[in-house]
């Protein structure tokens, strides 16, 4: 067994035993590799983390190996990793909180490949300040994904509301509209709803919202689902546990239509190249209030 390995992280050495386990079989990517990864991402990471929490997908014998998502902190955890203790149906959840490059490298070193998290933070967990279309292709086919993604950019622009585009290292692409945290959940759900339905009827030989896959008749489903109470989404630069170690990618919406854009286009061994950019250039700073946007988009409905 190889000894432990001890990285800097601030006034922390945090240790990662096992370095040398492999997680990602066919590409030799080991341990300590994605904590490595992990602390060259953190400075444009941590952002989209901080105060949020996470549901972690853990993989302690790699991607070929049994899996599972945990949402309680385990008791072994240290005390110096943040957590929040939250309401649920029949009691209260204690999440990490991913504040710092420390407690980044020390989850990669618990074999937690993926971070989800909540579209809303601690302090707040009621009300989001992240409205997420989750956009998925009906094959193997990326083109509808695109277009579906330039059709909810324009609606989106309709409405006066911003919008960043992430490609999710797994299928699809993410688009996000930050909030204010007014609105609780079942608002944001609510106008997210009624945003796809729109979009879907003004295309509906493309795009659904129907839920049923034997009802979507090979058209792309606009999902809006997680926009609800403890559901998460992929963090922005979170591996995937995939072959090849794919990277959600922020994008400019510029590249959307580039030759080879895939889900997967980034991984843990090319993400450096993106790091000196910042695509999103400040768009999710100043969170908006759905109050106009949902005026504008009920006129929009009216006319058909």
């Amino acid at each position: 067994m190889s000894e432990a390995l001890k990285l800097r992280a601030g006034r922390r050495a945090v240790e990662i035993n096992r370095p040398d386990k492999v997680l990602f079989p066919e590409d030799g990517i080991t341990k300590a590799d994605l904590a490595e990864y992990y602390r060259g991402v953190a400075r444009k990471m941590l952002p989209h983390l901080h105060g949020r929490p996470l549901m972690l997908e853990r993989h302690p014998d790699g991607i070929d190996g049994e899996s599972f998502m945990q949402k309680d902190v385990p008791d072994y955890f240290p005390d110096w990793v943040d957590t929040a203790e939250l309401p649920k149906e029949d009691g209260t959840v204690t999440h990490v909180l991913c504040d710092d490059t420390a407690t980044l490298l020390y989850l990669a070193g618990q074999a937690c490949i993926t971070p989800h998290r909540w579209l809303a933070k601690a302090d707040r967990p009621d009300c989001p300040d992240r409205l997420v279309f989750d956009l998925d292709p009906p094959d193997d086919d990326f083109a509808p994904v695109r277009e579906a993604a330039a059709l909810a950019h324009e609606l989106l622009d309709e409405l006066r509301l911003p919008s960043v585009l992430m490609t999710t290292g797994s299928r699809g692409l993410h688009v996000i509209v930050p909030l204010d945290r007014r609105a609780p959940f079942d608002d944001v759900r609510a106008f997210a709803r009624e945003a796809a339905d729109l979009l879907a009827a003004r295309h509906d030989d493309r795009l659904t919202t129907e839920p049923r896959k034997q009802a979507r008749h090979g058209r792309l489903y606009l999902d809006v689902q997680r926009n609800a109470y403890a559901q998460t989404t992929v963090a922005p630069y979170a591996v995937r546990a995939l072959p090849g170690a794919p990277v959600a990618a922020p994008l400019a919406w510029s590249e959307l239509n580039e030759p080879g854009l895939t889900a997967r286009r980034w991984t843990t061994s090319t993400m450096s190249e993106r790091l000196g950019d910042d695509p999103w250039q400040g768009a999710l700073r100043r969170g908006r209030s759905l109050a106009p946007a949902r005026r504008r988009l009920a006129a929009l409905a009216d006319r058909g």
